[in-house]
């Protein structure tokens, strides 16, 4: 039986998400709704970090996982790195050079690579991924820590992340990944090992 894991994004079509899935489940900060049974959440940003530091955000009901960027915060600010060390699943500072930077690299690339690389998934399925198919930057994390949502924003950031996109899917050539969204018009270049479903999980 190949090994099945189940990335939680943060886009509206999150809600395609099957919560009688069988398989390891990650998430991508903050959930947009309940999960149980979570491997891990896994986190990228700066702001994550300085939110939790602050309290206006707790994800202690998880285990994490912490790009470079979270790595880097943790060892400047070493209360907040004892007080939370027993979360820390893991350390994933992996940056692929067709990245560029940890910068371009964001929550949904990495636990995409970390579900690739680090935990060998066979099948990885992804909901909430609006960015693929849609000029839609919505994003349940905008709601605890907004963000610059304007046009020209949106346009810079689908430019660096969707190209990402095709590199992960290309690199994994012997994983099956599979989008669930509301309609199969992706906007990146999907390889034949990458298949769209508009199906619950």
């Amino acid at each position: 039986m190949s090994k099945v894991i189940h990335i939680l994004g943060n886009g509206d079509n999150a809600n395609m998400f099957n919560h009688k899935c069988t398989g390891t489940r990650l998430i991508c900060n903050l959930p947009p709704f309940e999960v149980q049974n979570v491997y891990a959440s896994v986190m990228v940003d700066f702001k994550m970090m300085a939110a939790l530091t602050e309290g206006s955000l707790n994800l202690d009901s998880y285990w994490w996982v912490l790009g470079n960027r979270p790595k880097a915060w943790m060892e400047s600010q070493s209360s907040f790195y004892i007080k939370h060390a027993h979360h820390i699943r893991d350390f994933y500072l992996t940056v692929p050079k067709y990245a560029l930077n940890a910068t371009n690299f964001n929550a949904g690339h990495m636990a995409t690579h970390y579900a690739a690389n680090k935990l060998k998934g066979e099948e990885i399925h992804m909901y909430g991924f609006d960015s693929i198919f849609d000029h839609n930057m919505r994003s349940i994390t905008d709601l605890y820590l907004p963000s610059d949502r304007g046009q020209a924003n949106n346009f810079r950031l689908l430019n660096n992340w969707r190209p990402i996109w095709t590199e992960i899917f290309k690199e994994f050539s012997n994983t099956k990944f599979i989008l669930h969204h509301s309609h199969n018009n992706s906007k990146v270049q999907l390889p034949k090992n990458v298949e769209v479903t508009t199906l619950k999980g």
